[in-house]
């Protein structure tokens, strides 16, 4: 195994990955499974002055697994533009629900996995606001009490695109409504077995309620746990500068973007990797 300098940055998530540039990505055939198993320990990732042109990064990514290829308003196959400028990015409207605690993938279109990992480069940066914020949900789950444990361990919470969007457009038009709920709801348990042995919290902006559970209380225990996952003391804060990319566990980190003016010149390159494991 290729050995890697890992520097921690955060309690529960976040480490610097020094001395790796983009030759060293696309030449050193042990890296990938290096950068994966710093990924598991960490769950975010951080290479500072990396530089990474689009075809790169997604050459990279494909290193690490199937990568999703859907239209991203950019040239380059394989990288969706993250921008709030409509003229970028036309479902930029969507985008605003970022600015809530999230994990993504927890309401697919077509039914596919939770994404297995998120990789964002810098190619413009906000003048305030616009760093995205970490959290581990594998600690969330390691932090609760045997009691809190079994509590948990049976439920299931349900998770749509509406419970989202809400929360940044609580009074949506019919038209706006009618193109939520086009998008599938999807049921989940609230704790994640991994394939690893590893548990974590499925937590975020997309759970609407806890199945059986008067909504009230069922929301009442999702926040509780939310507001635990994300305390301070828990959260790694990247503060973007142009040229760095981070890459995280989407599968045991959730992450939201502060907000930032809709006209600023914020532009972020994603490429995700697609998953191959199950929320059960």
């Amino acid at each position: 195994m290729t050995v890697i300098t890992v520097e921690r940055l955060g309690r529960g998530a976040g480490a610097e990955i020094l001395g790796v540039d983009r030759d060293r990505l696309m030449t050193d055939g042990t890296l990938p499974g290096a950068v994966m198993e710093a990924l598991e320990a960490h769950g975010v990732l951080v290479f500072r002055d990396l530089g990474l042109d689009p075809e790169t990064q997604v050459a990279f990514c494909r290193r690490l697994g199937d990568v999703d290829t859907s239209p991203g308003h950019h040239p380059v196959e394989g990288i969706y533009r993250v921008s709030l400028d409509t003229s970028k990015n036309s479902s930029a409207g969507y985008l605003r629900a970022t600015f809530d605690w999230h994990i993504d993938g927890c309401t697919p279109a077509d039914g596919a996995y939770p994404q297995k990992a998120t990789m964002l480069t810098a190619r413009a940066v906000a003048d305030s606001g616009g760093e995205t914020e970490f959290a581990s949900t594998y600690a969330a789950y390691d932090d609760l009490t045997d009691r809190e444990r079994e509590r948990v361990a049976a439920l299931r919470v349900v998770h749509s695109l509406e419970a989202s969007q809400r929360l940044v457009t609580p009074d949506p038009t019919a038209e706006q409504l009618a193109a939520w709920r086009r998008r599938p709801v999807k049921e989940h348990p609230l704790v994640w077995t991994h394939r690893s042995g590893r548990r974590s919290l499925v937590l975020g902006a997309s759970t609407d309620h806890v199945v059986g559970m008067p909504p009230d209380e069922g929301r009442a225990l999702l926040g509780d746990l939310l507001g635990r996952c994300t305390a301070p003391e828990r959260v790694y804060r990247h503060e973007w500068s142009v040229g760095e990319t981070v890459i995280w566990d989407n599968r045991g980190v959730i992450h939201r973007a502060a907000p930032y003016d809709p006209a600023s010149p914020r532009e972020m390159l994603r490429t995700t990797v697609l998953g191959d494991e199950p929320i059960q």
